[in-house]
């Protein structure tokens, strides 16, 4: 959001003004929570660093955490800087030079210029110059090099000059194309590569990336995709039925040498939904609080519809504030055939049986629209 001043206030309304505060406020929410997120990491890295011979780890465990403290870092950056508007003083002096890209690399041109040079003043223009400016491309195996070629047009009557625009990057004057900068993310989280592998693995390619680069690339591509994320949460909630599920991750606690159980929140939509969203909401506890933030039960714009869930009682809570629950037959089976596999019981028999009897109907249903579903369910 850009910088308001106390004479765009003064023009906006009431509902402006409290819109305007929530979206302060979220900001805010979200900046304490990097904030906390790079304390807690910081932490583990002093204790790693000072802690007695026995609770020391592998150089592998380090370097995860390492790798963990430079996105946050590039993160928090991406996110101040988006909030003053322009970059912090004296920052470029701070970076370290930049080395040029081995020759060795097979580059490619891609040139760009004006769309038209003739003059205003009438007269054709003539190239003087030009600005090149290399990105660092990858394809799995093989690095290649753009470069990126901008012709300078000037009219020798009225010296007018004239260049192709700079074209928007994910990470301004940055190397990575936007090709590598996606082979690191998938490879990072789908593929779970930590970069310290993915170092070796462009070094075996013919350049060498220190994983604390690739780190800061991450945590600028996480502020760059947030929107993104938060566009999904936002399309996630206008559908009036949403699944939801927790699962536990292990999360290291710093002085402890071990982990503690952390958890992942998935919220979906439905699988008879237009649109097939999955949202992931990191959290270190599986309070219910949790859940009731992310469907923003309690504030003004609060989620109303059907949860299908289990019988976590985390969920129960918001029960009462306009969520209507949907239990989850798969988890209520569970507990039927808990009862059946070792005693036999008959009771738990038969109720296996109802089960059975209702997922044949929802196989013959599964294809028809809910207009034709209803009076196809036998009453």
């Amino acid at each position: 959001m850009l910088p308001v001043t106390t004479s765009d206030l003064s023009r906006l309304d009431a509902e402006q003004l409290r819109a305007l505060l929530a979206h302060s406020q979220r900001e805010v929410a979200a900046m304490k929570l990097l904030v906390e997120k790079m304390t807690h990491e910081m932490a583990v890295l002093k204790r790693l660093k000072f802690a007695a011979k026995s609770e020391a780890y592998s150089p592998e465990q380090r370097s995860l955490l390492e790798e963990a403290i430079d996105a946050d870092i590039a993160a928090i950056e991406g996110v101040l800087e988006k909030a003053k508007g322009k970059p912090p003083a004296g920052d470029d002096k701070q970076q370290p030079k930049r080395q040029p890209l081995p020759s060795h690399l097979p580059r490619r041109e891609i040139r760009h210029e004006p769309e038209t040079t003739a003059c205003p003043c009438g007269c054709a223009m003539k190239r003087i110059g030009e600005d090149v400016a290399e990105k660092l491309d990858y394809v799995p195996g093989v690095f290649t090099v753009e470069r990126h070629v901008r012709g300078k047009w000037v009219c020798a009557q009225c010296e007018t000059l004239v260049q192709a625009p700079v074209a928007a990057h994910i990470i301004d004057k940055g190397i990575p194309t936007t090709g590598l900068l996606a082979q690191v993310l998938v490879a990072k989280y789908a593929d779970h590569l930590p970069l310290y592998r993915q170092e070796a693995i462009f070094a075996r390619a013919g350049f060498a990336i220190p994983r604390s680069t690739l780190g800061q690339w991450v945590g600028t591509c996480g502020v760059q995709l947030q929107p993104l994320v938060d566009a999904l949460r936002d399309e996630l909630l206008k559908h009036s039925v949403l699944h939801a599920d927790e699962t536990a991750v292990a999360m290291l606690k710093p002085g402890k040498g071990k982990t503690h159980k952390a958890y992942l929140w998935s919220y979906c939509t439905t699988s008879y939904g237009a649109v097939k969203a999955v949202v992931f909401d990191f959290a270190e506890t599986r309070a219910g609080e949790n859940a009731r933030e992310f469907l923003r039960i309690g504030q003004a714009d609060a989620w109303r519809g059907t949860l299908v869930c289990d019988d976590y009682a985390g969920y129960k809570a918001m029960f009462s504030l306009g969520v209507t629950e949907a239990g989850c037959l798969a988890h209520a089976r569970r507990k039927f055939h808990e009862l059946w596999d070792p005693h036999k019981s008959p009771v738990a028999e038969q109720a296996l049986k109802f089960f059975g009897w209702l997922y044949d109907v929802e196989r013959e249903v599964q294809a028809l629209e809910p207009d034709e579903r209803r009076p196809a369910i036998p009453s």
